[in-house]
């Protein structure tokens, strides 16, 4: 319905089937070639691994749980696109309080209970913004009413929701169009940062790439308001791509590889944003990322992108996690879950959800405990430099 993905898992993708391993299969006996499960060994050693002290940070949360009413308005609106009559007004939706509390206590609220997390940053359904569909006018209705929703749950959980913002992206509709929406929404309602889609044709990317000095007055109001912008694209309207499958790590690869190529952040020095999903397809081939840059005469990763680009943890196995943490310095990594978002299962190799991804970060052998607490907040702290003036800022 109108673009959203289903996100369906699937737990016996190649990324998760058991490696052969040189590990004997029972203590004393000759070596096998028996399969090993490597994430049901990974877990098992990391069994009794105490969980991490302070508050946890999850940068990474999306509005998946909208009462119907928010949906019938969208629907409403689509079929308004090409029946003017049909329209609806944005002070049209009615939704209460109780419906906004009982969307979210039964889901993201008892999560956060569960799983030990203190906070979400939370934004509007990705795969909902779909900026693709009608024009700038249809999507700076849609995003005020979506973004006005968020701004009331975080009024209704202030110690639990912090508030990040859709902005009314449209094909060819160049991006200082969207800073109202975003003064209006750091300045007004107090949200910590922004989503920003580097392909609103939903997977036919027309627009220039996110270093063309196109995107320049956006970055320039977001250096004045001091605010981060996740890079995330919406689903997708080109049937080759999966939306969360494939259509989402293309944008944070491709977003990422038109960042190298680029001076952007000696024009914005402190300017900051976050690759979504562990960074997409970048931590696994960092090599070709550096030897990319060297090739071009650019300076080292760390000096080139490392001090304005961020990654999150919104990676569901924690041989990913290994990785991303392997390669990527912690003070890069911001924790994140998008739980009930693109992957809601459980992992039948571990038993426990693919996107309870605090586990991953405290199974971690490579962290150190510091290391640990900056994942968890400390480095979210820094990022969303906002966070500080809000009542989980300074726990």
């Amino acid at each position: 319905m109108f673009g959203l993905s289903s996100g369906h898992a699937f737990p016996g993708c190649s990324c998760c089937r058991p490696l052969f391993s040189g590990l004997d299969a029972v203590a004393g006996s000759p070596r096998s070639m028996t399969p090993t499960n490597i994430e049901a060994l990974g877990e098992s050693r990391r069994a009794g691994v105490p969980k991490s002290d302070g508050p946890v940070i999850d940068c990474h949360g999306h509005y998946t749980t909208e009462p119907q009413e928010l949906l019938d308005w969208r629907k409403r609106q689509i079929a308004g696109i090409n029946d003017p009559s049909q329209m609806p007004s944005v002070d049209s939706l009615r939704i209460s309080d109780d419906q906004l509390r009982a969307s979210v206590e039964g889901a993201q609220l008892r999560l956060q209970r569960e799983r030990g997390t203190s906070v979400t940053i939370f934004s509007p359904r990705a795969s909902g913004m779909s900026h693709h569909i009608g024009d700038a006018s249809v999507s700076a209705a849609w995003s005020r009413v979506s973004n006005d929703l968020i701004y009331r749950l975080t009024q209704l959980y202030p110690k639990n929701f912090a508030g990040v913002c859709q902005l009314p992206q449209s094909p060819g509709t160049a991006p200082d169009n969207c800073i109202g929406e975003l003064v209006r929404c750091v300045t007004e309602l107090g949200f910590v940062g922004c989503n920003l889609n580097p392909d609103p044709t939903g997977g036919y990317w027309t627009e220039p790439p996110l270093t063309d000095r196109w995107w320049y007055p956006l970055y320039e109001k977001m250096v004045e308001l001091d605010v981060p912008a996740m890079i995330h694209v919406s689903a997708a309207a080109n049937r080759a791509f999966h939306t969360t499958g494939s259509h989402y790590i293309n944008g944070d690869t491709t977003a990422f590889m038109q960042f190298l190529m680029s001076d952007l952040f000696k024009d914005f020095p402190t300017l900051r944003f976050i690759i979504p999903h562990g960074g997409g397809a970048i931590p696994y081939h960092w090599g070709r990322y550096r030897g990319i840059a060297q090739d071009q005469k650019k300076p080292p990763l760390s000096e080139l992108v490392l001090k304005n680009i961020f990654f999150d943890t919104c990676v569901y196995h924690q041989p990913g996690i290994d990785l991303l943490t392997r390669v990527i310095p912690a003070e890069n990594i911001l924790f994140a879950s998008e739980m009930l978002g693109a992957v809601k299962g459980i992992d039948p190799e571990t038993g426990h959800n693919y996107d309870d991804t605090r586990r991953y970060i405290e199974g971690s052998t490579i962290l150190t405990p510091d290391e640990k607490r900056a994942v968890f907040a400390g480095n979210a702290r820094r990022v969303y430099s906002r966070m500080a003036t809000l009542p989980f800022g300074n726990p």
